[in-house]
């Protein structure tokens, strides 16, 4: 990362930032996108651009960032503590379906594991 970008993401806030240079910059910024990906966690301390930018990072090319993706889901199940946000990743990652995959999906992705058991305690 250029050290203008890196001090122009230095001040992100909360995340924006470096979401919008990710949806902007796309196919261009793979090289430095484990840094940007960092910056987001390290920035946003509700969840709220990491669900974006992992919905995002997913509807684009769910293989070639499928890394990113879980490092973000990862972290915003720990941040978004009031469920605001990580109920989005449920069809955003897994489809509009994934109801009818619960038990497919909760015994192969710990990721929607831990949202679903977040979000649905008791079941659907």
């Amino acid at each position: 990362m250029d050290s203008e970008l890196s001090k122009q993401l230095g001040k992100d806030p909360d995340g924006l930032l470096t979401y919008e240079y990710i949806a902007n910059h796309i196919g261009e910024c793979d090289e430095i996108m484990d840094e940007l990906v960092e910056n987001i966690i390290r920035v946003d301390h509700n969840g709220q651009f990491m669900v974006s930018a992992a919905r995002y990072l997913n509807a684009i090319d769910r293989e070639r960032y499928a890394t990113y993706v879980s490092r973000l889901i990862e972290t915003a199940i720990t941040r978004d503590r009031e469920r605001r946000y990580i109920g989005d990743l449920l069809q955003g990652i897994w489809g509009a379906d994934y109801a009818d995959r619960v038990d497919e999906l909760n015994a192969t992705d710990d990721n929607f594991r831990r949202i679903y058991k977040r979000l649905y305690a008791t079941g659907i």
